[in-house]
């Protein structure tokens, strides 16, 4: 390879190269942040100015308070959130939050109705003469405070909401749109490890996914199972609209890490309606079908836990599969409402339990991965079936 001059004096001066994995793109940025701020590299200028990521501020302590950017941290009366790279991004979710949660924007805001009041967005100075509504306000920013703090499920479903409609209806800009927002808001509110954990601990990735099976694999076995080791865990999901274009993911998780090199696809072959299969629903016998292909793949590894997005009825269409197939390996569902994880117990009858695990356990979280996951792949071949489809008609 020709390098140039710059280039090629560089590498004659390298004496090692130490790679460390972090959990994300914005954790990848801090790092290099920390590094070039603390070590000043000669071939590296960028960052080593004082200019700092965007944060978040917030004067919680005002009567009123504001959401502001900011780049430093300088007054101990607000509370602040960051750093963020990407300003760009922060500034879609704040507008996202907005449209939730009304906020002023601005720390001297003038003393008459804005343009944002007229839209929804600002509740301006005049109308904080209501006790009432000084309260709804306050009750606002603590709603900001607690997505902020990682509690944005709920906005992220309402996002999540309209984005399925409008694919529905085959406005797919919008949907692409609605995306977009929901990329924007999970990279601003997704917890993550700061530059000076990395720095001290190299192999912090690997310790907090060892956390996550660690921490996976004693709720299990505190529920009758006999795991010994989570080298291997496999997560199926099914996706169709009315049964259309049907379609099984089966995503892997190896030693913790998503490994895409052993994700397969499902294409639905028998048409699963009511007059084939009056004793199981569209989707629980799409669960069982896919299963069942897969175990007649003996060359593939076998799992050490399969889980299922999915309650009592994926869990015992799958258990189904596995008895047709004459595999026994431990199995559970994560139902979508509560969360919880379903375990079932082989009697004279299955017995269903369900797990409650802790909200920010490190368990919970390597679960929730692989499910999403799986709903990802799984819905991403779906619309390409359907775009197929569209096509030919």
């Amino acid at each position: 390879m020709k390098l140039g001059t710059k280039t090629r004096v560089m590498v004659s001066q390298i004496e090692t190269i130490t790679i460390t994995i972090v959990e994300s793109e914005l954790e990848a940025l801090l790092l290099e942040s920390f590094y070039i701020k603390k070590y000043q590299p000669k071939y590296n200028i960028r960052l080593t100015d004082n200019k700092s990521y965007l944060r978040i501020r917030i004067t919680i302590k005002d009567d009123y308070p504001k959401v502001l950017l900011t780049r430093q941290e300088e007054d101990s009366r607000s509370i602040y959130f960051g750093p963020f790279p990407s300003s760009s991004a922060v500034k879609v979710v704040l507008k996202i939050i907005r449209r939730i949660f009304p906020f002023q924007s601005v720390y001297n805001h003038p003393k008459r109705i804005c343009l944002y009041h007229h839209l929804g967005l600002c509740p301006c100075p005049p109308m904080f003469d209501s006790f009432e509504l000084k309260k709804i306000y306050k009750k606002n920013i603590k709603g900001i405070v607690r997505i902020l703090e990682g509690e944005s499920k709920i906005i992220m479903k309402e996002l999540e909401k309209e984005r399925d409609h409008y694919s529905k209806e085959e406005e797919y800009e919008k949907a692409l749109a609605m995306q977009k927002k929901i990329n924007a808001l999970s990279l601003i509110t997704t917890p993550f490890h700061g530059p000076f954990e990395y720095s001290i601990n190299p192999n912090l990735r690997e310790d907090i996914r060892q956390k996550e099976l660690d921490g996976l694999m004693n709720a299990l076995n505190a529920n009758g199972f006999r795991l010994k080791s989570l080298k291997r865990i496999e997560c199926y999901d099914i996706s169709n609209i009315q049964g259309t274009n049907a379609t099984g993911s089966m995503v892997v998780l190896t030693h913790g890490e998503i490994d895409k090199s052993q994700y397969r696809k499902f294409k639905i072959k028998r048409k699963w309606d009511k007059r084939i299969v009056k004793d199981l629903p569209n989707d629980f016998a799409m669960m069982k079908e896919v299963l069942q292909r897969r175990f007649n793949h003996e060359d593939w590894h076998f799992p050490d836990l399969i889980i299922v997005d999915g309650g009592k009825g994926q869990v015992s269409s799958a258990l189904q599969a596995l008895e047709a197939c004459k595999v026994t390996i431990p199995l559970v569902g994560l139902a979508k409402r509560e969360e919880t994880i379903v375990v079932p117990h082989k009697s004279d009858s299955i017995i269903f339990n369900e797990i409650s695990l802790l909200k920010n356990s490190p368990s919970l979280h390597l679960i929730q991965r692989i499910r999403d996951e799986a709903h990802r792949f799984a819905i991403t071949y779906h619309r390409k079936l359907r775009s197929g489809a569209a096509l030919v008609s």
